[in-house]
This record gives structure tokens, C-alpha cells and sequence, in this order.
């Protein structure tokens, strides 16, 4: 039975009773793990474990280092770890989705272990336009993050008494990185709702902010130094900022996961920036991070429509297949099209 798009107390009941009943449960989220993927995946498996039961996290690659403060250890990677990876999702009874809403998020390889799966499958996502893959589909795109939506989760199934400092720890990092330290619309009364129970838990955040913040690396700064002061496009009379990185340029700085994560946020903090779009050379493409501001200023159709992409309204991603400066004279080429002039 599909449920889909909705959020009421009964389905997060139904997701507590099939998690009771499994005997394999297997926690899948999208590749490329950013704060909410990891966040929302660790808070779910120590919720399970809490309710007496075990599971397995089987995401498709590691987390940038950023996030190297956290314990990981219990996640299972599809290109450290094929076999094993391989043989929980066979012997998988309930898989859940989390932070992805459609299967080919989970990279090819654990995409085709994914749609060969036939036991049950609960989405918990909040991007629009879901799949209809799953058996059950928690789907609530006004939600900040994914994590939120497991507070939910833990809440209204009548389990707030089990959440604490290990469940909530990365269930607040999800929530924080996905709403870019509070700073995105997404954020919503419920939000803080979520976040002061999380905190009632025992959760130090101010530990959180300090380590995500600090915890730069010389190249990392220089990588984004150079970025800005010698790869920034702007264009004027859109108020819209444009890096581009070539893979020479990536190497040259000892690019490492997540290094040029935080570099479209930095260029949407100049005065009066309406939108941010940031692309590296990584593994034959160019992947494009797309980040705005305002419900005026929407850049997922910009992603979808042109760069095989897509997410939130103001955070979206995409990818292109030409040159570095190719892709550059497209993005400027389709600015005026999707953004007003000044």
C-alpha cells in the first residue's frame, strides 16, 4: 500500500510496527552524503536500536570530511564494501529511503540492488516530486530537512521519551546543514519546534556549530581564497555570482570532499546577491551547486530543465557534460532567462 505525501500519526505508527516486525532493516540515502543524508541515517539507526531492534546503513559513498568528527564507522560504503553492501540489501526485509526521492540518487550500482529488492520500502524525503517506488511514502517538502522529518518520526510514533544526545547529535547537524545555519526559508515555526525537543535531549549545539566551523584546513582555505578572488563571475545586472574549477585547479589545492561546499553560500553573503552558482571538474563532469535567496529567485527549474538536476527552490544541483568554459557560456547564456534584470 502506497501512502504518499503525507505526514499524519497513523503512518509514522505504521513505520514504527514494520520496523518491529523486520528482521533485516537496511538504511539507504542518496550519494554524494552531505549533513542531512548522514545526519537523518545515524539518527534513524540509533532510534531502531533503541526500540531493541538492529539495522544496517548502506550508503554509496563516504562523507566529505567536514563530517569526520562524527562516528561513522557503522556505515557501510558500495565503493569500499560491494559485497557487503550487496548482501544486506538481498537479504534486506525493510529499506529504508532517506533524503532522495528517486532511485537513481543512490548511484547506479546500488540502484539496480535497490529495484531488485522486493520486500518493503519506506520513503522519508523532503524534495519534490517523489517516485512511487516505496511501500510507504513520508514525502513532506515544506519540512527544513530530512532529520526533522525522523524527529517527526520519533515523536508521533510515542517515542520523544527515547530521543537523547546520541539520537539527536546528528539529527541536529542534519537540520543545521540543510537549512544553512538557520539562514534558508525552509526554516519554519515547526523547526524550531523540532529543535528546542532536540535540545531538551541533551544536545550541546554550540559544540556542533564549533565542530563544523572549525575544522578548515590550509588548502581548503586557499582553494577558496583563490576561488574568490580569481574564478568569481559576476553578473551585474542579474546579481548573480558564477565559479567555475577546473580539475587542474581542484588538484592544485589538494581538493578533498566538501572542500568547495561552503563556497556558494560565501558568494550569496555579497550585498545584494540574488543567486550563486558553483561547478567543479570532478570524475569527467562538471557537478553545479545552485543556491539562492527568496521565493522570487527560484533556481531548481534552471537545474532541471538544463542541467539534468533539480532540489529545493532556492538549493539545487545539476551536472553537464561540457568543458569548463562551455558550461560557463551556458549558465551565462541562460541567466536572463530565468532571473530579472536590475
Amino acid at each position: 500500500m502506497a501512502i504518499a505525501k503525507t505526514q499524519s500519526m497513523n503512518i509514522y505508527k505504521q513505520i514504527e510496527a514494520e520496523i518491529l516486525a523486520a528482521s533485516n532493516i537496511v538504511i539507504t540515502a542518496h550519494k554524494s552524503a552531505d549533513g542531512d543524508s548522514i545526519g537523518s541515517s545515524l539518527g534513524l539507526l540509533y532510534f531502531i536500536e533503541k526500540l531493541g531492534k538492529k539495522a544496517a546503513v548502506c550508503h554509496p559513498d563516504k562523507a566529505p570530511g567536514f563530517l569526520d568528527w562524527l562516528d561513522t564507522s557503522s556505515i557501510l560504503l558500495m565503493d569500499e564494501n560491494p559485497e557487503e553492501v550487496t548482501e544486506q540489501m538481498q537479504k534486506a526485509d525493510l529499506i529504508f529511503c532517506l533524503d532522495y526521492n528517486a532511485t537513481n540518487r543512490v548511484g547506479s550500482v546500488m540502484q539496480v540492488l535497490l529495484e531488485a529488492a522486493t520486500c518493503k520500502k519506506i520513503m522519508i524525503d523532503h524534495h519534490l516530486n517523489p517516485e512511487e517506488f516505496p511501500t510507504i511514502t513520508v514525502s513532506e517538502t515544506t519540512a527544513s530537512s530530512t532529520s526533522q522529518l525522523i524527529v517527526d518520526l520519533i515523536e508521533q510514533s510515542g517515542h520523544l521519551d527515547l530521543l537523547d544526545e546520541k539520537i539527536g547529535t546528528p539529527l541536529y547537524l542534519g537540520i543545521l546543514t540543510d537549512t544553512g545555519s538557520f539562514r534558508f526559508n525552509s526554516v519554519k515555526p515547526r523547526t524550531h519546534e523540532v529543535l528546542a525537543k532536540i535540545l531538551a535531549a541533551g544536545v550541546e549545539h554550540h559544540l556542533i556549530h564549533e565542530k563544523l566551523s572549525d575544522n578548515n584546513t590550509e588548502t581548503r582555505l586557499r582553494l577558496q581564497g583563490y576561488a574568490m578572488s580569481e574564478k568569481l563571475v559576476i553578473l551585474y545586472d542579474y546579481n548573480v555570482a558564477i565559479i567555475s574549477l577546473s580539475k587542474e585547479e581542484l588538484a592544485k589545492y589538494q581538493y578533498k570532499k566538501g572542500d568547495t561546499d561552503s563556497l556558494a553560500n560565501l558568494v550569496l553573503s555579497i550585498k545584494g546577491m540574488k543567486a550563486a552558482i558553483v561547478f567543479t571538474e570532478r570524475d569527467g563532469i562538471m557537478k553545479i551547486s545552485f543556491r539562492s535567496k527568496g521565493a522570487e529567485n527560484p533556481v531548481n527549474m534552471l537545474a532541471k530543465e538544463h542541467f539534468n538536476g533539480g532540489g529545493h527552490a532556492n538549493a539545487s544541483g545539476g551536472m553537464s557534460d561540457l568543458t569548463v568554459d562551455e558550461t560557463l557560456e551556458k549558465l551565462k547564456g541562460l541567466i536572463p532567462q530565468y532571473f530579472q534584470k536590475q
